[in-house]
């Protein structure tokens, strides 16, 4: 069986290379890139992010980016957000009092958490719903958290005629959301790349997800 290609879009963010080597370790073919056919064609999309909602957005309209991800969802290709590349996927971010509209995959808005201590950086447990996926076999686990700004409410009303997302939360202050799955769309608010085996492990449930 040959190994699922990857892109991780360079979209200008910084970490690509530390996705790229975790994705490698766990048997994935990874290009780091930004190239319309390699995005369409890869078996998976990886869209990282670190810094500012706005400057990723930024990134994000140099490679004509929203229109990647909403082509590739259409054909229900698989796309993975991580950390501000999760954020992104939500209706707007607002941070210093800037108020910029992301992606707009899932209603949201990203907003600076209400804990004692920011940026909110480190290990912590989530709360992953008992059918997730990218949790599987990730019981109690601890991923690697670095970020001043989440979601802290669902806002996708549930149908009922469609299986609903898997929503994982986590506790900094108040809750926020620190994952999601939503059909070929999932994000995490973590670094699985920085986040050990348990990270490695996560990385590896989503590529067996890979279609």
């Amino acid at each position: 069986m040959s190994a699922p290609r990857i892109v991780v879009l360079d979209h200008g963010s910084g970490n690509l290379r530390s996705a790229q080597r975790a994705l490698e370790k766990v048997g994935a073919d990874v290009a780091v890139t930004g190239d319309r056919d390699a995005v369409l064609a890869a078996d998976g999309l990886v869209v990282p992010g670190v810094g500012a909602f706005a400057a990723v957005m930024d990134g994000m309209k140099n490679v004509d980016g929203a229109r990647l991800v909403d082509k590739r969802l259409a054909g229900g290709r698989p796309v993975l957000g991580i950390c501000v590349g999760m954020q992104i996927m939500f209706d707007r971010g607002v941070e210093h009092g800037s108020d910029t509209e992301g992606l707009g995959e899932w209603p949201g808005v990203v907003t600076e958490l209400q804990a004692p201590i920011i940026p909110h950086m480190g290990w912590n447990t989530v709360d992953a719903p008992p059918d997730s996926a990218l949790f599987a076999g990730l019981h109690d686990a601890r991923f690697y958290f670095v970020h001043s700004y989440a979601v802290q409410e669902w806002a996708l009303v549930d149908t009922g005629r469609l299986r609903p997302p898997r929503v994982t939360w986590a506790t900094h202050g108040g809750r926020f959301i620190a994952a999601v799955e939503n059909g070929p769309l999932s994000a995490t608010q973590f670094h699985p790349e920085k986040s050990g085996d348990a990270g490695l492990t996560l990385l590896a449930n989503w590529l067996g997800t890979l279609k």
